[in-house]
């Protein structure tokens, strides 16, 4: 924002003196009223409005002042201004000529038809009766760079304070870049909202996703159903903005932040729920769910601050804000040794500066001197991604004890004790647990093989029963991808491509990138931008390395299994570590068959049988797609040589998919099957998928009863 001046023609001095002959002049020496007292109000408590009209930028100013106007970051600008970009590139249409000889002005994001503008975001719904606005800074932090609390000053405060709700309930909005506030305290209403984005790729990815909006009541209090496919909506965009920024390479100075974009287009499509912040569990939202992004907390209604680690509202109007969330991420001196015990160390400030009792710390004192719960969430180091954070929700504590210490740079920092309240699912103690195993500093209990692969994987698969006596599987041979038979081979050779450096984004010259649509099928970490449609992966026949990022199925394993005995269904398999959604798991190994041959093996009562004939519900319900199609009838059976993909068992309400991959290759047909999380997984999850439906002509097969104990559960599979 920028404060221009239109009295280009005066002088400073003419100016100054129509200033004092305002009506707030200063009095000549020697006739001051000292009885008098000025209200002062600093610079940052003013409020500047953005003109409705175009064309109309002037503000009321005292008669004889000189006019002042504020020009909004995309203009337009009166003579003689020049834009001021210090996040934004150009806007559409806007072309600021650099003087010559002049360098032009160094700018930190994408231009305005590509960037997402990290002022504010507003929900578009109304706030229930009795119900504030409640509104909060968004600078968000994802999931790549390491958060930090931070203590904003604002021209509205009202980040700190909410107004009374029934039963402590506030509903809070977060303001959209193409919305406008109308000032009202009472609930902030849009003139203007734009369902989509700037970019006609991105607005692609909306039509293609059909997105169903939620009422007002899903909005204001969630349910399991909504929180995923809150969350599935979200990553589902972010991860095509990602792949589609990835095509037009990087600029110097350019920060790509997909997941803000994301965020901003969930929220101008009211694609959000528990929009009603409130104290305590919030609807749907389990504890032990795992977040990469900062938004997600807020979009599923967690913890509403993208960046601030302390989440606060008001009750009443007569009483000082409680805390309702806090997020404990590393950015300050906090102790999180103990799984049950965290000690918070409190916000605002640095290490040359004292923190004091205000904002989020008091409300951390006031919920201790209530006794309210505060939600707690837990940020660790993302592995796969060395500068990111995995966020755990943990549950809810209690706070038990605050006082002030001196911190390492030897000021004042408030520290508060936090006690997990009993009978809750295990979170962080788990994280922590799986981590102990992984470093060897504690042994896995039940293990009956240290690595069930026998080195065939590049991570070691642990056996594990801690259930009952049974020391293992029906023995098979350990494979760790598929092994055709000439007569399931197909005639669907390639030559591959030439990219001896590795196949880059944008390269449209690449073989694998044309037949893939232009675009590589993978961004970071391995992540499968859009599922569904057939893969072509890099393969035997490409001079590309092994590291190219068009191998993200090769290689082996990327995450730490583990094969388990489950109470009730058998053998089953899960991970220690935490997997993303959209990122590889493992391929289905075995034996490759032509279809005439499946009725035969479904006859021998093969159980460890890859069917890609059945059909499958589609992820999203508004998704009129089925399951991938695969480019010929294929049956993959695992029944006597097989990978860690056979223990996986049947869901109707699954969190991984299969997804059909073919590797270029110039002799025979190379394609595998290979299982994608469908969102983020959590450790020690049970990774499951939906075996699928047999054609109505062959329904009398033998079912098999379902054990999955989903909502959702159909009862039986084939």
């Amino acid at each position: 924002m920028m404060w221009v001046s239109t009295s280009d023609s005066k002088s400073k001095s003419e100016i100054r003196m129509e200033q004092f002959q305002g009506q707030d002049s200063t009095p000549p020496s020697g006739s001051i009223d000292k009885s008098r007292v000025l209200e002062i109000r600093p610079l940052r408590c003013l409020v500047p409005i953005f003109p409705s009209q175009p064309n109309s930028t002037s503000f009321n100013t005292p008669q004889g002042a000189a006019p002042f106007v504020c020009s909004s970051p995309s203009g337009p600008f009166p003579p003689g201004a020049a834009p001021f970009y210090p996040f934004f590139g150009a806007p559409p249409g806007h072309n600021p000529q650099t003087p010559p000889g002049q360098t032009p002005p160094f700018r930190f994001n994408t231009p305005v038809s590509d960037a997402v503008p990290i002022t504010s975001f507003r929900a578009p719904s109304p706030p229930r009766a009795g119900a504030t606005s409640y509104h909060h800074s968004t600078a968000a932090n994802g999931g790549t760079t390491p958060s930090k609390r931070v203590t904003r000053k604002s021209a509205k405060p009202q980040t700190q304070d909410g107004a009374a709700g029934e039963a402590g309930y506030v509903n809070f909005s977060m303001p959209v870049s193409d919305t406008e506030d109308t000032g009202n305290e009472k609930g902030s209403r849009t003139r203007s909202r734009k369902k989509g984005s700037t970019d006609p790729e991105v607005d692609n990815i909306l039509t293609s996703l059909n997105i169903v909006k939620f009422d007002q009541a899903r909005q204001n209090d969630g349910d399991r159903d909504s929180i995923e496919y809150v969350l599935l909506i979200f990553d589902l965009i972010r991860r095509k903005i990602a792949q589609i920024e990835d095509s037009k390479g990087s600029s110097p100075g350019v920060i790509k932040r997909p997941d803000l974009k994301a965020g901003t287009i969930s929220m101008t499509n009211n694609i959000r729920t528990n929009a009603t912040k409130r104290i305590g569990s919030v609807p749907g939202v389990e504890v032990g769910d795992i977040f990469f992004f900062r938004f997600e907390l807020c979009l599923v209604g967690l913890h509403a601050p993208s960046m601030g680690g302390i989440d606060y509202l008001k009750v009443n109007l007569e009483e000082e804000p409680v805390a309702v969330s806090i997020v404990s991420s590393g950015g300050y001196e906090d102790d999180v040794e103990d799984g049950n015990v965290l000690i918070y160390s409190g916000q605002g400030g640095n290490l040359n500066i004292d923190q004091k009792l205000e904002k989020g710390n008091l409300s951390l004192k006031k919920s201790l001197d209530r006794g309210k719960e505060v939600r707690v969430i837990r940020g660790m180091k993302d592995v796969a991604s060395p500068a990111g954070k995995v966020y755990v929700y943990d549950g809810l504590y209690n706070v038990e004890e605050s006082w002030v210490e001196k911190g390492k740079g030897g000021c004042n920092v408030f520290k508060f004790k936090l006690l997990r309240l009993r009978g809750q699912p295990e979170a962080f103690t788990t994280w922590k647990l799986t981590q102990q195993w992984k470093d060897g500093i504690i042994p896995r209990i039940g293990v009956i093989l240290p690595d069930l692969t026998s080195g065939a994987e590049s991570l070691p698969v642990s056996l594990v029963n801690d259930v009952d006596s049974e020391k293992g599987p029906e023995y098979f041979t350990y494979v760790s991808s598929i092994k055709y038979s000439k007569e399931a081979n197909s005639a669907d050779s390639s030559s591959g491509c030439a990219c001896a450096g590795g196949c880059l984004p944008g390269n449209q010259n690449c073989y694998c990138i044309q037949k893939n649509g232009g675009y590589l099928p993978y961004i970071a970490n391995g992540v499968v931008a859009n599922t569904g449609k057939l893969i072509y992966e890099c393969g035997p026949s490409c001079l590309c390395p092994p590291n190219c990022k068009n191998r993200a199925s090769q290689g082996g394993l990327k995450v730490r299994l583990e094969v388990f005995k489950t109470k009730d269904k058998g053998w089953g398999l899960r991970s220690w570590d935490p997997i993303r959604g959209g990122a590889y798991i493992c391929e289905y190994a075995g034996e490759a068959f032509v279809y005439s041959k499946v009725e035969a093996l479904h006859n021998d009562m093969d159980d460890y049988l890859f069917d890609a004939t059945r059909s499958c519900p589609p992820i999203l319900p508004s998704d009129p797609n089925e399951a991938p199609k695969m480019p010929f009838p294929l049956a993959i059976s695992a029944k006597n040589i097989g990978n860690v993909a056979r223990f996986m068992n049947h869901s109707c309400s699954p969190n991984v998919i299969w997804q059909p991959v073919l590797r270029t290759n110039n002799k025979e047909s190379d394609l595998h099957v290979v299982f994608l999380a469908i969102r983020h997984i959590p450790p020690m999850t049970e990774l499951t998928y939906d075996y699928g439906m047999v054609p109505p002509e062959k329904m009398g097969r033998r079912k098999k009863l379902c054990l999955c104990g989903s909502s959702k559960c159909r009862g039986f599979f084939h």
